[in-house]
């Protein structure tokens, strides 16, 4: 197993649960215990520890984002017209390597990151290595041709494991989409509860 199979792993150990919804994940065995030897003793958590839980969750999903550049994305939120929570989620979906992702480019939200980075991905025919660059409504986005041929990308668009929500079009022969338009919380495949409204919480505290 590699570093960074066994990093996720841990991260959905620490959370207690499949965060993205893997059939590889250990949760998906008998780990109902948290981590530790002998795990721990279950306590109700405290409201702050509710929220915490909650903004860790929604941090990890997206490929276990910076603290400094999240709290950005809820200032950014706050700021916007509109329910904060839902605003939040929508920044984090406009995300680049969200949407490769989404659009089954990439098995993981840590791979497609990787493939922004490194210069794989173009946005209305630009190459783009920022994987927190907001697309916008209509925005063409696209697999470098010289790329298309890659295996993990291969895999990830032939996966039978989630597919693409309404909000995003893809061709997986052409390697091409277009994000068609902000989603609500609602639209959003998240294989597990997200409570944006508690990190919103959390941050206004």
């Amino acid at each position: 197993m590699t570093k960074r199979a066994e990093s996720k792993f841990k991260i959905n150990r620490r959370l207690g649960v499949n965060l993205w919804g893997r059939n590889k994940s250990p949760l998906n065995r008998n780990h109902e215990h948290p981590p530790g030897q002998h795990g721990q003793r279950r306590k109700k958590p405290s409201d702050f520890g509710t929220q915490l839980m909650a903004k860790q969750r929604l941090k990890g999903y997206y490929g276990n984002i910076g603290e400094r550049q999240f709290r950005k994305l809820y200032q950014e939120a706050v700021r916007r017209r509109g329910d904060t929570s839902e605003n939040l989620v929508e920044l984090l979906e406009r995300r680049l390597d969200a949407v490769i992702y989404r659009m089954k480019l990439a098995p993981t939200p840590f791979a497609a990151r990787q493939l922004v980075s490194h210069g794989h991905v173009t946005v209305d025919g630009k190459r783009v290595t920022i994987p927190s660059f907001q697309v916008k409504d209509n925005a063409a986005v696209a697999i470098k041709e010289k790329s298309r041929d890659m295996a993990l990308i291969l895999e990830a668009a032939q996966s039978a494991e989630r597919d693409v929500p309404d909000y995003l079009h893809i061709d997986h022969k052409e390697m091409k989409g277009t994000f068609v338009r902000a989603p609500k919380l609602a639209d959003v495949p998240y294989p597990v509860q997200m409570d944006p409204h508690l990190v919103v919480e959390f941050y206004s505290r």
